[in-house]
């Protein structure tokens, strides 16, 4: 299923929506919970981004998995360390995006009484913290 697209190897196609998407949920879910200015601007962006971006981190690893197994490409050394990176993409991106989905409903809720402090900044602090983890593993499975 994450073979080809159109005869096409999938990995190398789907790896530059996950380069895309990845680094926009980082820069509009930081927007989002780092800028009170522009929360109402780019909420929907980061919601959106928040569901798309982990669909192509997801997409990306799995046709590099399967990339791997049919050109039958031994699983050690730089190609090891390139699937765990991959697969480091995704979860920090899966982490991000829960964060920002519970930071967006957490402030958009409208039941009369704000959210409690200290759980906005517990949500800011783990989106921030997987922002930087994102980056850092989208950089390093590129290198």
């Amino acid at each position: 299923m994450f073979e080809e697209i159109a005869g096409l190897p999938m990995h190398p196609l789907t790896v530059h929506a996950a380069v895309v998407f990845v680094p926009l949920l980082v820069l509009v879910s930081l927007a989002y919970a780092l800028v009170p200015k522009v929360r109402p601007k780019v909420a929907w962006a980061a919601v959106t981004l928040a569901v798309i971006a982990p669909i192509t981190a997801a997409v990306a690893a799995l046709s590099g998995d399967a990339f791997q197994q049919r050109r039958g490409l031994p699983l050690e050394g730089a190609l090891l360390d390139h699937r765990n990176v991959g697969y480091g993409v995704l979860f920090t991106t899966l982490l991000l995006a829960v964060a920002t989905l519970a930071l967006v409903w957490t402030r958009s809720r409208s039941t009369g009484s704000p959210p409690p402090g200290w759980l906005t900044v517990a949500l800011t602090v783990v989106l921030v913290i997987a922002a930087i983890g994102a980056t850092v593993t989208v950089v390093v499975a590129g290198h």
